[in-house]
């Protein structure tokens, strides 16, 4: 942790398997409950935007309004909210790109084993815990009040007593209450509650017996992250240490590295083939290379592709939640004529994602070798929060070549010439593209003074765009004074000395 970013990062079986990354004053909104406004109702889009004070408006859609009395299906935005109304809501999914945050009226409150839901109702759990545990937490929380709301049990919840979830349900209650005291104080819009920063969300949902060991390189921090653990699962405080080594902590697991990676479209794999990941706006496609993977002896070729798909299928996992990607997401394996294959390497994906605690969801293989999976994400990955569009790409990924750059300045200069007489005239371009005329002992340039009639001398400006042109006053009367290539005059003897 330090003053500009705090990191937090998982590692499992020595690897890193996930990364956060939150910056001052850029840290995610989701689980913030504001007093909003409502600033439009879309009846064609069934949603509304809405007000919070976060710069773009919040996206609230119909599904997610909860209204007294309002049956849930068959409603229409325009009959339950109008222009002006305050009301109260929460993030589910950051702001992304050109879109504000998604928003919802079903407000949810996390606590260490518990989610209160105001306008719930009924008990969820966790469907991660075994049949066993479910049943007896489901007895432990029918006996808890809930205020007329619903209680989801969470995964963390393994194990916890009555004791402690009762004391869990009970800060979840006096949270709510303060939230509505809040709200009748303030106008909107408003921030009503703050979740917890992503150091604190993680050892709140994924802390539990299975973790070995938590270290914090922040002696603030760590007293916060200790401080909750006492309030809430006292046995597991212990387990959170401050790191005192020589070494920045997140180089010594090599955080550092696993981050950088995330910038790069190629994955190597350990038998030699690859990963090529490729974002685009609508879908994230991931494509399985061989490279030298090319089997031993007398391996046969399907089993050689067999087995590259199966450690692809490991790593493309690693590498969505390395990367937080989300959306749809295509992956083309490397084609297999076995049917059996196939499955063992949509199997061997399903059991990879079954560590994955954003929702998925994936279609078969089909018989060209693609899956089609969903994959739900709440907030930037890394690889967002680190970069920016190339100011001279635009974010596309490639640039125009310096010829061709220079062919459309060479028809620039051509559209600024025609009719404009015989007198000599200086043409300001970019240097890359002087070069490209004056090549060839100025054959191009040369080219274009016999087409026109007209004398033209170069003048390099390194501020132009590439492919521009524009006159940039009268040169000297004697075309003598333009030069070569090589640095000597074009008429040669006749060039005055300076």
């Amino acid at each position: 942790m330090d003053r500009a970013e705090t990191r937090v990062a998982i590692i499992e079986d020595g690897r890193v398997a996930e990364v956060q990354i939150e910056r001052r004053g850029h840290g995610s909104v989701v689980g913030h409950i504001w007093k909003g406004r409502v600033e439009s109702v879309l009846a064609g889009m069934e949603a509304s935007f809405i007000e919070v004070g976060i710069g773009k408006n919040g996206f609230l859609h119909v599904d997610d309004v909860v209204a007294a009395g309002v049956p849930k299906r068959k409603r229409l935005i325009a009959d339950l909210l109008k222009k002006g109304d305050e009301i109260i809501v929460q993030a589910v999914k950051d702001p992304m790109g050109t879109k504000g945050a998604r928003l919802t009226m079903q407000l949810s409150l996390a606590g260490r084993f518990l989610v209160y839901v105001p306008f719930g109702d009924g008990i969820g759990i966790s469907k991660r815990l075994d049949d066993d545990e479910r049943h007896r937490l489901r007895d432990i929380c029918k006996r808890l009040p809930t205020d007329g709301g619903g209680i989801i049990v969470r995964t963390a919840a393994a194990g916890a007593s009555a004791t402690e979830l009762a004391r869990d349900l009970a800060s979840l209650n006096l949270l709510w209450k303060a939230i509505r005291e809040r709200s009748d104080k303030v106008t909107s819009p408003a921030l009503l509650y703050s979740e917890a920063d992503s150091s604190l969300k993680v050892i709140r949902d994924i802390l539990n017996e299975s973790v070995d060991e938590v270290l914090v390189d922040d002696a603030r921090q760590h007293e916060r992250i200790t401080g909750f653990l006492r309030r809430t699962s006292p046995g597991l405080a212990d387990r959170v240490h401050l790191y005192e080594g020589d070494v920045p902590l997140m180089e010594a697991h090599g955080v550092g590295s696993a981050i950088r990676s995330t910038l790069s479209r190629r994955v190597p794999l350990a038998s030699g083939g690859s990963l090529v990941i490729d974002d685009t706006e609508a879908m994230t496609v991931i494509d399985v290379n061989s490279g030298k993977n090319v089997g031993r002896g007398n391996t046969q070729l399907e089993a050689t592709i067999t087995r590259t798909n199966l450690e692809a299928a490991e790593e493309v996992v690693r590498q969505l939640r390395l990367r937080d990607i989300g959306g749809i997401i295509v992956i083309d394996f490397i084609d297999m004529d076995d049917a059996g294959n196939r499955r063992a390497v949509t199997k061997a994906l399903n059991d990879a994602l079954a560590g994955d605690r954003s929702r998925t969801f994936v279609v078969e293989i089909s018989p060209l070798g693609l899956v089609q999976m969903t994959r739900q994400n709440i907030s930037d990955g890394a690889r967002e929060i680190m970069t920016t569009a190339c100011p001279t790409c635009g974010g596309q990924g490639f640039v125009v070549s310096p010829e061709t750059h220079a062919i459309d300045a060479e028809r620039q200069i051509r559209l600024l010439l025609r009719g404009a007489g015989d007198a000599p005239v200086t043409v300001a371009v970019h240097p890359e593209v002087a070069d490209y005329l004056q090549a060839d002992d100025n054959a191009v340039l040369s080219d274009i003074e016999d087409d026109i009639g007209v004398s033209i001398s170069l003048e390099r400006d390194g501020s132009m765009a590439p492919g521009s042109a524009r006159i940039a006053g009268e040169a000297t009367k004697s075309r003598a004074r333009r030069p070569r290539a090589d640095g000597r005059s074009r008429a040669g003897a006749d060039t005055d000395e300076e």
